[in-house]
């Protein structure tokens, strides 16, 4: 995660990650000092980090990396010596 800082008119990046790319995605939200919920901003990250998983998971999902559902359901089933 990298930060801003909006001073004089300008927003500045004040650390940028290594691993960008021509299509990385940036949110940005403009937080006024003091009036910041650390519970609301931790929400907010949560539901960034399960959106990204969900996008990690429809990229295994298109690109073949996935298994068919009865081999994770036999594998489960043999490993937890559950009968089906």
């Amino acid at each position: 995660m990298f930060n801003y800082l909006y001073q004089d008119g300008q927003i500045q990046i004040t650390d940028l990650p290594q691993n960008l790319t021509e299509s990385t995605r940036v949110l940005e939200n403009f937080l006024e000092p003091g009036k910041v919920d650390a519970g609301k901003l931790r929400q907010i990250i949560e539901q960034l980090e399960t959106i990204a998983g969900i996008e990690q998971g429809l990229e295994e999902v298109n690109t073949g990396q996935t298994r068919p559902v009865s081999d994770f359901i036999d594998e489960m089933q043999q490993k937890y010596d559950i009968s089906g």
